[in-house]
């Protein structure tokens, strides 16, 4: 299973885009933030109708999995809530429209992942966390989020692929995410310092991985070294 807290692409463009590593998958084989998201909205709060901050592929997803949305910036006394995602797609307008909406009383204010930061090819950039906080500085609100690290998204994976968390392993590259959220899961996590984090940085946190490699390539060694003594038993 693959997870992701990003929620600017739809589940069919990671597809796409692991198929184009050589990797191959089916639409069951992804589980994305914004999935988490319109379930939680779903339950919750099904007569809402929504704001959507964020990208036309995270508004769509949530429209096809029956979210009830407005994207545009001109929204009135129309919408009641506000949901937000990683938008690479960002304008001015679509700030000021969250702070309208946040500053007009107490509404359902929901984000699709925590991250502060996504990696690109020259570092790190903006992502849902930091806008979350650019909203938080301009209105003093904090919305709910969505995503690792809370459990759901990793319950949804596991009830997908029928697995138990005692047969579940979380690889990931960020402790606040990928390996907090196994933590809340209650499963295993295998931390790997070819992404955000690098080794000292897992000091900070009171809480660790239960294996640590410096790639994939390491955890690879093992499990087919596990999988060659299998056979051979």
């Amino acid at each position: 299973m693959f997870l992701t807290n990003n929620s600017s692409k739809s589940a069919l463009e990671y597809q796409t885009k692991l198929a184009g590593m050589g990797i191959a998958c089916d639409k069951h084989s992804v589980v994305t933030s914004t999935m988490v998201t319109a379930e939680y909205i779903k339950k919750n709060h099904p007569d809402v109708l929504f704001y959507s901050l964020g990208t036309a592929a995270f508004s769509d997803e949530l429209a096809k999995l029956g979210v009830s949305l407005t994207t545009g910036t001109d929204v009135g006394a129309a919408a009641e809530g506000l949901v937000m995602g990683y938008d690479t797609e960002l304008t001015y307008d679509k700030l000021v429209c969250a702070s309208r909406l946040l500053c007009s009383g107490d509404i359902p204010y929901i984000a699709a992942n925590p991250d502060f930061c996504c990696p690109s090819e020259f570092g790190a950039v903006p992502d849902c966390g930091s806008f979350a906080g650019m909203l938080k500085a301009a209105t003093g609100k904090t919305p709910l989020f969505m995503g690792k690290p809370e459990p759901e998204i990793f319950k949804t994976a596991m009830e997908l692929c029928g697995c138990t968390s005692e047969e579940t392993l979380m690889i990931g590259d960020r402790m606040y995410t990928d390996i907090r959220g196994a933590k809340n899961a209650g499963i295993e996590a295998a931390l790997v310092l070819s992404g955000e984090t690098r080794g000292d940085d897992i000091f900070r946190y009171d809480y660790s991985p239960d294996y640590i490699f410096d790639d994939l390539g390491g955890l690879t060694e093992i499990l087919i070294g596990n999988l060659k003594e299998s056979f051979e038993e």
